[in-house]
């Protein structure tokens, strides 16, 4: 064997566990199918702006070692996520707060003024939400899920709200102060060169071969080392054999803009069905020192996905987590091979989940 981890996918928790593996002194070979490291956190340089190719990325977390872990390999910058919601010709605040609040109600200036109309509005759904309308409705009230929730949400899952179960909106953030920070975590940032720089420090001094893809020789790879670290898709691994696991995809737009500043906020959520987008952002107000005259800016469409597009959301209905158990059960099996991050768990990770799911799977084994 000629490595102790072949590493299949860059992404953060290949990244890590590569990391934490080579400062042990293992021999790691990290392989991927893209043109570039980073998986989905990938930022590319246009016209001097980090643009964060996959959709926009904000890292925050509460765990300190995991901050302390990031912030090792580059300096993140003190952007703070302060999203708004644009629907028609009008503008609120996001999350759910009093400037949301005072803005959709003329007679609200107190908390107490805010909680008077969402709990008379909560009276409608009596008994136990039937589905993600009422589940929206039981939480925020009938104004605040018109505006604000339902079309942004038929829009990211293509169906009407009525058909969507409950559990994908298990609550609703209501905020009876004026904080327009999106995050409740301690700790909130972007790297100041980018996500793919970073991605580059905690890969340097490790074996990369881009445009790789382990399935084209699988037999090979896996006589090259003696644990294999795989980070693609579950179902792809054991090649569909149980039936493929549902994913919503995006389609992104992006344009290069000859103005100084298009929207006057990174990231713009558009909540109505006018548009089919469900935002815009614009990427040189995650850094504050953007000095480019020009500016970048995505416009990001949900999207039923379709092969050879990437894979973004799981779709947690009962169909696909029982599928995706039965592949986890073959997983198990699996001798020398370790299944990890958002693709290989069937599950929908924060960056810094996947970066503490990478700690433990490694410590784990390292004992």
């Amino acid at each position: 064997m000629e490595y102790d981890y072949l590493i299949v996918g860059s992404g953060l928790f290949g990244a890590t566990f590569a990391n934490l593996a080579h400062k042990d002194g293992k021999k790691v070979l990290v392989i991927d199918k893209r043109s570039h490291i980073g998986g989905n956190v990938y930022t590319e340089n246009i016209e001097g702006i980090e643009v964060h190719k996959y959709g926009a990325h904000i890292f925050h977390t509460d765990y300190k070692d995991v901050w302390d872990y990031v912030n090792s390999f580059v300096e993140f910058n003190r952007y703070t996520n302060s999203p708004v919601a644009r629907i028609g010709n009008e503008i609120y605040n996001m999350p759910f707060n009093m400037n949301t609040f005072s803005k959709i109600w003329d007679d609200v200036f107190t908390p107490e003024d805010a909680l008077r109309h969402i709990e008379e509005e909560r009276k409608e759904i009596v008994g136990e939400p039937k589905n993600l309308e009422e589940q929206a409705i039981s939480l925020v009230g009938r104004t605040i899920y018109e505006k604000l929730v339902k079309g942004y949400t038929e829009k990211q899952w293509n169906r009407d709200c009525k058909e969507l179960p409950a559990f994908i909106i298990k609550r609703l953030p209501v905020r009876l102060i004026y904080d327009n920070n999106y995050f409740n975590d301690r700790y909130q940032g972007i790297p100041i060169l980018g996500y793919t720089k970073l991605v580059s420090e905690m890969l340097k001094g490790i074996e990369v071969r881009l445009n790789t893809n382990y399935f084209d020789n699988v037999d090979e790879y896996k006589k090259l080392a003696k644990t294999i670290v795989y980070t693609g898709p579950i179902d792809e691994y054991f090649n569909y054999s149980l039936g493929s696991l549902s994913w919503r995809s995006l389609r992104f737009d992006t344009k290069v803009l000859d103005i100084p500043n298009y929207q006057g906020n990174a990231v713009v959520n558009y909540t109505g069905r006018e548009v089919d987008y469900t935002r815009v952002i614009e990427h040189k107000h995650f850094v504050f020192d953007s000095t480019s005259p020009k500016t970048v800016v995505t416009y990001e469409y949900p999207a039923d996905y379709k092969e050879d597009m990437e894979k973004y959301y799981t779709v947690n209905d009962d169909v696909n987590n029982e599928l995706a158990n039965k592949y986890r059960e073959l997983a198990s099996k699996e001798e020398n091979v370790i299944f990890g991050g958002r693709l290989a768990e069937y599950k929908y990770y924060d960056m810094d989940d996947v970066i503490k799911s990478a700690f433990s799977i490694y410590n784990d084994r390292r004992g």
